[in-house]
């Protein structure tokens, strides 16, 4: 029991150094600013809606049994209570060729390849999103650390985490955890799920 114990302390101290960032950003000052979708905090300006400032809920809610009903265990895992896969472990680390990547959760447009580099930490990453719009921001405290939660705008399900160590030219590293999404190349065939998605929202569809 306690080897188990030990590893799992070791195994939570891997998934937060590999995934986070020396940069601690601080709380922002300014409540009554007009809301945009690129803010800066603690100096660093990220892109994204930031979840206090949100006016509205998600259009995409459901029940903990419903949401489990739609997913997978490890698409709900991290998507509905923010897990994280194990580094290394997704085929959407090595994806190179022209494509989107979309939320497993609804199927909202995200990222693109173009964005995508290699972060070396194990999990797919971008300097940033498909649109300004396409993801909420959140401070994440958990862990001991000061963090920037990641979760798509359509319903609020967890991505993973954006640093402020990226590559140019937005300095910018979003860290996405592979089960979160589905990846669909150029020319091929979308899921249902996107399908679907991309029909109620026509404005969003991916122009590669």
């Amino acid at each position: 029991m306690k080897k188990v114990i030990s590893y799992l302390i070791v195994l939570s101290a891997f998934v937060g150094f590999a995934c986070s960032s020396n940069s601690q950003p601080s709380q922002s000052q300014n409540a009554d600013r007009e809301e945009t979708a690129a803010h800066t905090k603690g100096g660093v300006k990220y892109i994204g809606i930031w979840a206090s400032e949100m006016k509205s809920g998600y259009e995409y809610e459901f029940s903990d049994s419903e949401w489990k009903d739609k997913l997978s265990e490890d698409e709900f895992y991290i998507l509905r209570e923010a897990g994280t896969e194990r580094a290394f472990s997704s085929p959407l680390n090595k994806i190179k060729e022209a494509g989107v990547f979309y939320s497993a959760a609804t199927g909202q447009p995200l990222f693109t390849t173009s964005t995508k580099f290699e972060s070396g930490t194990g999990w797919p990453s971008f300097t940033q999103p498909i649109s300004e719009k396409a993801v909420v921001l959140k401070e994440d405290n958990t862990y001991g650390m000061t963090r920037i939660e990641v979760l798509d705008s359509s319903s609020g399900s967890h991505l993973g985490h954006v640093f402020p160590d990226g590559p140019k030219p937005t300095g910018l590293r979003y860290c996405m955890n592979g089960d979160a999404m589905l990846f669909v190349a150029k020319g091929d065939k979308l899921p249902a799920l996107v399908k679907e998605y991309l029909e109620k929202h026509p404005e969003e569809k991916p122009e590669l």
